[in-house]
């Protein structure tokens, strides 16, 4: 199932919070109060491993070039989309 993910993008940036080493990468759910996407990932936080995986699943999910804005240490992060 493809997850519609476009409504949740403002001004080009996507606001997300990513679980990693999860079984697989998934959308999990919106996060009302932080109002961010929540993601599962299933690469490990190691080597900027999680965050190179997040782009590639975003790209697949948006059919768009992702870029990691801001967040490249935290769970908490900004996307930009292009």
């Amino acid at each position: 199932m493809k997850a519609d993910i476009s409504s949740f993008v403002s001004n080009d940036r996507l606001r997300v919070i990513v679980k990693p080493n999860a079984k697989q990468n998934e959308v999990m759910s919106w996060d009302e109060s932080r109002k961010a996407l929540r993601i599962a990932i299933a690469a490990v936080p190691e080597k900027d491993r999680a965050n190179v995986e997040l782009l590639k699943f975003l790209k697949k999910l948006t059919g768009k070039k992702c870029t990691l804005f801001s967040g490249h240490k935290s769970r908490e992060k900004l996307i930009e989309l292009s």
